[in-house]
C-alpha cells in the first residue's frame, strides 16, 4: 500500500476510490448517551463509513485561562469548562458507543484530547484515531495516538505549511495516516472553504488527503472529492437549531444523506487519474475515429501518393496518424476508390525488406 493511501474501515482508501466519510458524531449528543446511540444509528442509516466521537475531560482541557471562541459566545456559552462538562462522556460510555458501530458494520473512531485518556481508549474498539486541527502542533499527543496501531487521521485547521510539514516529519514513520485540510470557522462559509489546500498538503506530506468539512452546504463534500479528497468529515446532528457549540455547522440526518450520495456520486465521476480508452467508449471509437481512404481508385502495386489517400470514417482501417507512413508505399491490390485502407493492402517494409502485412 503506498503512503498515499490509507486502510480505514477495513478498506484502502485513495483517491479515486470510493470516498470515506466520517460521521463527527463530536458533541452533538449534548453530553447525552442515548442522543449519541440515535446519531450512530443516523450515520449509518445516512450511508456514513464511521462515526466518530470526542474523548475529552473539560478539567483536564481547559485551564482556568481558557476562554470561549467566538462562535461558543454566539451560541449562548458562558464558561469554557462548564460548557464542555455538560458536552462529555465518560471513556466507558464511548466504549460501548464503539461497540454499538461494530454490531452494526460502521468503523468507530475517536478524537482523544488529554494524554492520560489514551489509557482508555488504547483498550477499547476503535477502528482508527483522529487529532482536533488544534492538536497539530501538540508533539506528546501526536506521538501517543501514533504509538497505538491504528490508523490515525491528521486535521489541519488553523495551520501553515510549516505545522502541516513539522506533524508530517513527526509521524513519517506511520503506515496509515492521512492529513485532513480544514478551515477552523463554525460554520464557514463558502469563500473561506479553502478545498485547494489539499493539494498543498499532499504535496507536502505525500500522504492521503481529505477534507473536514465545516461548511453549511451539503454539496462541498462532492466538490471536495473532485478536487482530489479521498476522506470526508462532516459534523452530524439530530437538529441544526439545537443549543450546543457544533449544531450549526452539522448537517441533519436527511441532509447528511444527500451530503453522502452526492460526494459518492462525484467519487463514480472522478474515477482514476489515468486517462484511458473506457469500454463504454468503444464503439464510438470506431464509428468516429477516421481511416486513410482510397481518394480515387488504385491500382495493384502501384505507388500511393497524397493525392490517392482522404481521411474518413470509420476508424476500422489503417489510422489517419500513419498518413506519413503509408505514403509513398505500394498497393498489394486493387482497392477502389472510397474504400477504407487496411494493412494487408499495402507493402510495408521492414529493414531492407519489403513485406506484406
Amino acid at each position: 500500500m503506498s503512503q498515499s493511501s490509507i486502510r480505514l474501515g477495513g478498506r484502502v482508501v485513495a483517491a479515486g476510490a470510493d470516498p470515506f466519510v466520517i460521521a463527527e458524531i463530536g458533541v452533538n449528543h449534548d453530553g447525552s448517551i442515548d442522543r449519541a446511540r440515535e446519531l450512530v444509528l443516523a450515520a449509518k442509516a445516512a450511508g456514513a463509513d464511521a462515526a466518530k466521537f470526542q474523548m475529552f475531560d473539560a478539567q483536564m482541557l481547559m485551564s482556568r485561562d481558557a476562554v470561549l471562541a467566538v462562535y461558543q459566545r454566539e451560541q449562548g456559552a458562558r464558561d469554557p469548562r462548564e460548557l464542555l462538562k455538560g458536552l462529555q462522556l465518560s471513556p466507558g460510555q464511548l466504549g460501548e458507543l464503539a461497540e454499538l458501530c461494530i454490531s452494526i458494520g460502521i468503523a468507530p473512531m475517536v478524537t482523544v484530547f488529554s494524554l492520560p485518556l489514551f489509557e482508555f481508549a488504547r483498550t477499547q474498539r476503535w477502528s482508527a484515531f483522529k487529532t482536533a486541527s488544534p492538536d497539530i502542533v501538540n508533539l506528546p499527543l501526536l506521538r501517543m495516538a501514533g504509538s497505538i496501531g491504528k490508523p490515525l487521521v491528521v486535521s489541519t485547521g488553523a495551520a501553515n505549511r510549516s505545522e502541516v510539514a513539522q506533524a508530517a516529519r513527526w509521524l513519517a514513520h506511520l503506515g496509515d495516516l492521512a492529513f485532513l485540510q480544514c478551515t477552523s470557522s463554525y460554520p464557514t462559509a463558502d469563500d473561506c472553504a479553502a478545498i485547494g489546500g489539499m493539494h498543498e498538503i499532499h504535496a507536502i506530506s505525500g500522504r492521503a488527503v481529505g477534507y473536514s468539512d465545516h461548511t453549511a452546504a451539503t454539496d462541498t463534500g462532492a466538490i471536495a472529492v473532485a478536487a482530489g479528497a479521498c476522506i470526508l468529515e462532516k459534523h452530524l446532528t439530530y437538529d441544526r437549531t439545537a443549543n450546543g457549540p457544533d449544531h450549526a455547522a452539522s448537517l441533519d440526518c436527511v441532509q447528511f444523506a444527500e451530503y453522502v450520495r452526492l460526494a459518492r456520486r462525484a467519487g463514480r465521476m472522478v474515477g482514476t487519474s489515468r486517462k484511458e480508452l473506457q469500454d463504454v467508449e468503444r464503439d464510438v471509437r470506431m464509428v468516429s475515429r477516421q481511416s486513410l481512404v482510397a481518394a480515387r481508385d488504385i491500382a495493384a502495386g502501384a505507388f500511393i501518393g497524397p493525392a490517392d489517400l482522404a481521411i474518413k470514417r470509420p476508424g476500422t482501417g489503417i489510422c489517419a496518424s500513419r498518413f506519413d507512413e503509408i505514403v509513398g508505399r505500394r498497393a498489394t491490390r486493387a482497392i477502389e476508390a472510397d474504400r477504407v485502407l487496411h494493412d494487408s493492402d499495402v507493402l510495408l517494409r521492414e529493414g531492407a525488406r519489403e513485406v506484406v502485412r
